[in-house]
């Protein structure tokens, strides 16, 4: 199989070029400096739609700007829309003009969809409460399903806090938490939807696949926990305390309303993944991070 990654060269996208190349598979990733990405065996880095020659069997879309690392103006509100939904579009454009498109599309989305639900237990059938973040998931959902209508299989991954090593959120917290001034965000009781990196792949090569499967699927663990059990947890494996606490107030002042995402969190569990059939390699969140930051 051929496969397109848009956001190949970042913490997920490298691990899902990996395991793709590891079953005989060609990635070809498009990226902004092509010139950046680490020369492999059956890998082609391109900086424009325009240069992919060969046919491509299967596009999997990652792009997007980091959504927590700044505050929300309205300037950043507008790069994180035209880095998911412009790019997004003119995927799906290059695709329907292809004499043969790709046969799936798998797009990136994030639980943000939902939007903040307290403690109700989030499954892909959940009604989401208005927000930026809701609205930015929702409009690069719709642009990505455009795809359906020249025959394209797509599925939407609405993925959480993903764990791996050296990235993603887990690398921001781990200096903390190493030097025993780790603890929870707030009162700790907001809820966590976690995923192992070797899950997140596993899960998107899954949807690759099984051609029966399409619309959203939740990348969560099946078991999400309070940010208090997630400190708690970390400590633990770290073997060091986890006795202070990250004032919520102090986010919104850092982060103001892109604290949301930290501060009010959401319980999504994988419910199509579950009725798809997909076995979880890291169900429990203690082993998750045993593996991750590899101690027994």
């Amino acid at each position: 199989m051929r496969v397109l990654i848009t956001g190949g060269s970042g913490f997920i996208g490298q691990a899902l070029s990996t395991a793709l190349i590891a079953r005989g598979d060609d990635v070809i990733i498009l990226s902004r400096a092509p010139e950046a990405v680490p020369a492999r065996k059956r890998v082609q880095a391109v900086g424009a739609l325009h240069q992919i020659e060969s046919q491509v069997d299967a596009v999997i879309n990652l792009a997007g700007a980091p959504i927590v690392d700044k505050r929300w103006s309205g300037a950043r509100k507008q790069v994180l829309r035209d880095s998911r939904i412009q790019l997004t579009d003119a995927l799906v454009n290059w695709m329907r003009q292809q004499s043969q498109p790709p046969a799936v599309l798998v797009s990136g989305s994030a639980i943000g969809y939902y939007g903040s639900h307290a403690d109700e237990v989030l499954e892909e059938n959940a009604e989401p409460m208005p927000g930026f973040a809701h609205e930015l998931c929702r409009d690069w959902e719709q642009a990505a399903l455009e795809a359906e209508s020249f025959g394209v299989r797509v599925c939407l991954i609405r993925t959480g806090v993903v764990l791996g090593p050296e990235g993603g959120a887990l690398s921001k917290m781990l200096p903390a938490f190493r030097l025993g001034l780790g603890g929870p965000i707030g009162d700790g009781k907001q809820w966590m939807s976690w995923i192992h990196l070797d899950d997140e792949v596993g899960a998107i090569i899954y949807l690759l696949d099984n051609p029966s499967l399409h619309g959203p699927f939740n990348l969560t663990a099946p078991e999400p926990v309070p940010n208090e059990v997630f400190s708690r947890t970390l400590a633990r494996v770290l073997r060091r305390p986890a006795f202070m606490r990250v004032p919520a107030t102090i986010m919104k002042l850092m982060l103001g309303e892109a604290s949301e995402l930290l501060v009010e969190g959401q319980r999504v569990v994988p419910e199509n993944l579950h009725t798809a059939g997909y076995e979880f390699q890291q169900p429990r969140l203690e082993d998750a991070l045993r593996k991750v930051l590899d101690v027994k």
